[in-house]
Parts: C-alpha cells; sequence; structure tokens
C-alpha cells in the first residue's frame, strides 16, 4: 500500500508564518514597553517635591529653602525668629514687672511695694493719688501683655509663611525662567462671519 502525503498548502503555511511573527512582535513589544514604564517611574521618583519642601519647612523653618536651594533665604528666616523671640521675652518682662506692682499696690501689704521702684515723682506716693498710680499701673500691665501676644501671633504668621514660601518655590523649582524670549509675527489667514480675511498671527515663545 502506498503511504499517504500530507502536503500543507502554501497559504496555511504562510498564515501560520504571520501568527508567529505577530505574536513574537507583540512580546518583544511587550517587554519595550515595560522598561519605557520603569524608566518613568525612575524619573518622577527624583522630581523636586513641593509635598516634601512643605514638611520640612514645617519640621524645621529653613529646612525647605534649604532643599528648595534657596540657601540665601535660611538667614531670613532665622533672624526673623530671633528678632521675633526677643521682642516677645522684652514685651513677657515688662508685663511681669507691671503686674506685679499692679498686684502689690493692691493687696493692702506694706510689705509688698515693688510698684515704688516704677515712680520717678515721689509726689505720686501720696495717699490723694494712690488710685491714680493703680489705674496707671493696671493700664500698663495690659499694654505690654497686649504687646507680647501681638508678637506671638506675629511669629505664627512668620512661621506660616515661612511653610508657604518653602512650599512655592518648590512648585516653581523646575519653572523655565531663562532669557530666551523671543516674539514671532506672520502673516495668516483668519475666519470672520464665514469670511476669510488676512491678518497676523503673534506668538510669544519663551
Amino acid at each position: 500500500m502506498r503511504s499517504k502525503r500530507y502536503i500543507i498548502p502554501f497559504d496555511r503555511l504562510g498564515v501560520c508564518f504571520l501568527i508567529i511573527l505577530f505574536l513574537t512582535t507583540g512580546f518583544s513589544a511587550f517587554s519595550q514597553k515595560s522598561d519605557n514604564d520603569s524608566i518613568k517611574v525612575k524619573k518622577s521618583a527624583v522630581e523636586h517635591s513641593p509635598r516634601r519642601a512643605t514638611i520640612y519647612s514645617a519640621v524645621l523653618p529653613g529646612l525647605g529653602q534649604i532643599y528648595n536651594r534657596k540657601y540665601w533665604k535660611v538667614p531670613l528666616v532665622y533672624g526673623g525668629f530671633a528678632t521675633l523671640g526677643y521682642f516677645i521675652n522684652f514685651n513677657n518682662g515688662e508685663y511681669l514687672k507691671f503686674r506685679q506692682a499692679y498686684s502689690d499696690i493692691i493687696d493692702n501689704d506694706p510689705s509688698t511695694d515693688s510698684y515704688v521702684k516704677l515712680v520717678s515723682d515721689p509726689r505720686r506716693l501720696e495717699d490723694s493719688k494712690i488710685p491714680q498710680l493703680t489705674e496707671s499701673l493696671r493700664n500698663a500691665k495690659d499694654y505690654w501683655r497686649r504687646n507680647r501676644d501681638l508678637v506671638v501671633i506675629g511669629t505664627v504668621v512668620f512661621y506660616a509663611v515661612n511653610i508657604i514660601d518653602a512650599s512655592v518655590d518648590a512648585h516653581f523649582f523646575n519653572f523655565d525662567i531663562s532669557d530666551d524670549l523671543t516674539f514671532n509675527w506672520v502673516p495668516a489667514p483668519m475666519m470672520c462671519m464665514d469670511n476669510k480675511l488676512v491678518g497676523i498671527h503673534c506668538k510669544f515663545t519663551f
């Protein structure tokens, strides 16, 4: 008996070849896509982070400015805090002094007379002028306390400005501010009321 020969038609062979070629190129494209994705992840990991700059400035004032490479702002930050701290301490010292003097003059105890050191004119210590002196000490106490509280509020505001400054600088860290500013104008067609008009097209490039 003659053995039967199975002959694969040429068209089927071509279809199989195309399927194999498609599969191999598809896997190759998939591997290339994964490589590109990994590269994108690496690039995004090293981008300047406004969130990180904000956290740094919130934890330690001036650290966000260092992260943004604005080193010249660090002395301004600490100089501002040092100045505000000095005025807080000064106003608080005056407030405590006048508060003690006011407390001594209203307690009717002759042994507590710290208010005498604050009086430059001895005539103000006469019995008839004690009520006026008491009112003056109370007003001075309230004045220095108000000043101290205002400086404390100013310190909190300055702290917030330090954080906002670091965050804004971080957002503009990669912003292009080069001197390459050009102005181009070319004739161009325009449409107005379904009619073509000739005009000038202007474009800024920076």
